[in-house]
């Protein structure tokens, strides 16, 4: 399924999976690089190596000071390349959009439906009110363009077994690394 850029626009870089909270970058980056013999980095697992969890980080810092880590948590992950999965805000920031640019990026999608069971937890501090499932749609629904606009392609992870989407994924990013698609750019 295509997204906002043309699939294959930078077959150079590393592989991002940008997409919602609950939409599976985890869990597939992981599988992914392992298929494809490559590093992989949660940008979210790094800023809370660097400096705590992250609802202790919103709690004492605020939302602001967290973005602010997150661009550096960013901008190292994709100057090492290999598979970075960005946390869902992460493309809030334009230095990111305009980094992401320079790498073949993976929207993931989820139904609301499917994304109720996987956000529980208090590990996710932009969705403590009191209905998780309706913050997640209103916050979804205001970064989907931008989403959009940074993917080269994008999976859904509604259905089926995680399995099949990784093994999506991971033959995208080899047809993107093909002599003919290096041509197309």
């Amino acid at each position: 399924m295509s997204a906002g850029r043309t699939p294959g626009a930078a077959p150079g870089g590393a592989v991002v999976l940008i997409g919602p909270m609950g939409a599976g970058k985890t869990s597939i980056g992981k599988r992914v690089a392992r298929a494809l013999g490559r590093g992989f980095v949660d940008t979210d697992k790094a800023i809370v190596r660097e400096h705590g969890p992250i609802p202790e980080l919103f709690e004492r810092d605020g939302e602001a000071r967290f973005r602010e880590l997150e661009r550096v948590a960013v901008s190292e992950a994709l100057r090492d390349g290999g598979v970075v999965a960005l946390g869902g805000g992460a493309v809030l920031d334009p230095a990111t959009r305009a980094d992401l640019a320079a790498h073949r990026v993976v929207l993931l999608t989820v139904s609301p439906q499917i994304v109720a069971g996987r956000i529980h937890g208090g590990d996710r501090p932009l969705l403590t009110d009191a209905d998780p499932v309706a913050r997640w749609k209103r916050i979804y629904a205001q970064r989907r363009d931008l989403y959009e606009q940074c993917a080269d392609v994008a999976f859904d992870t509604s259905t089926g077994p995680l399995s099949a989407v990784v093994d999506e994924v991971v033959e995208w990013v080899r047809r993107s690394e093909t002599p003919e698609a290096q041509e197309q750019t």
